[in-house]
C-alpha cells in the first residue's frame, strides 16, 4: 500500500493551503496527518475515523479540517489561518484495517512565512 501526499507549498501567515493524501487502496481504518516541525518529533495533527471522528491537536482546532472521501481512498487537511509555527513536513498517516499498523507517506513541506 502506497500513500501519496501532495499540496504543500509556502504561503505567508494568514494564508491558507489544502493537503491531500491518496492511498492505493481502500482504508478501513484511520486516516490522518503528522507534523514534524524543524528539530522535533513528529506529532499528531489530526484524524478522521472511517465513520467521520475526528480528533485535532490543540493548537490547530479551529483552523484546521481534516476531511476523507471513501471513495477516493484519499484524506485532506484543509489550513486555514497559517502560522510560521505550522512550518514543518506534514505526513499522510493510514491504518488499513483498526487491527492493522499504520503506514506513512513521504510528507509534504509546508513553509509559513511571517
Amino acid at each position: 500500500v502506497q500513500l501519496q501526499a501532495s499540496g504543500g507549498g509556502l504561503v505567508q501567515a494568514g494564508g491558507s493551503l489544502n493537503l491531500s493524501c491518496a492511498a492505493s487502496r481502500s482504508i478501513s481504518g484511520v486516516m490522518g496527518w503528522y507534523h514534524q516541525a524543524p528539530g522535533k518529533l513528529r506529532n499528531m495533527v489530526a484524524t478522521i475515523s472511517r465513520g467521520g471522528f475526528t480528533d485535532y491537536r490543540d493548537s490547530v482546532k479551529g483552523r484546521f479540517t481534516i476531511s476523507r472521501d471513501g471513495a477516493k481512498n484519499t484524506v485532506y487537511l484543509q489550513m486555514d489561518s497559517l502560522k510560521p509555527e505550522d512550518t514543518g513536513v506534514y505526513y499522510c498517516y493510514a491504518r488499513i484495517s483498526i487491527t492493522s499498523s499504520g503506514l506513512w507517506g513521504q510528507g509534504t513541506q509546508v513553509t509559513v512565512s511571517s
